[in-house]
């Protein structure tokens, strides 16, 4: 995959060229496994991807590509992906991104949490092939 100029942990691919490839899904994850699995399930379907393990960065990212989508794992290293999405519902430019956790918290309560912290629904990991398809199609179509 490319790496983009900016720093070593973003990287932005392209979709298939199909009629989804005007999307793109900003996937902020720090495991390597999962990344790899969220970007080709999108890339699959069409869908481009920008990527990055950091917080930080996913903030950088979205201000200057404008995502149509984040995918937002919770447990970041630095920052938490929940102070993340609150910074980024703080934005009066970036607020309007959906935002999809990806967590292995999952238990009951903890989707109160989540969208409480901003976001607009949630993927509990070990990730449904099935379940992540149709939540990022009902924010991408």
């Amino acid at each position: 995959m490319p790496e983009e100029a900016g720093g070593p942990g973003m990287q932005l691919t392209g979709g298939d060229g199909g009629s989804k490839a005007s999307k793109t899904v900003l996937i902020v994850e720090d495991n390597e496994l999962n990344m790899k699995l969220f970007h080709d399930l999108l890339e699959a379907h069409g869908y481009g991807t920008l990527q990055t393990r950091d917080g930080m960065e996913a903030m950088t990212m979205a201000r200057r590509h404008r995502p149509d989508l984040i995918l937002m794992d919770i447990q970041l290293p630095e920052v938490s992906g929940l102070e993340v999405t609150r910074w980024l519902k703080d934005d009066a430019e970036l607020r309007s991104i959906p935002v999809i956790a990806v967590t292995a918290f999952a238990m009951k309560g903890d989707e109160e949490k989540i969208r409480q912290g901003g976001c607009e629904d949630y993927i509990a990991k070990p990730i449904s092939v099935a379940r992540f398809l149709e939540t990022v199609q009902k924010f991408l179509n």
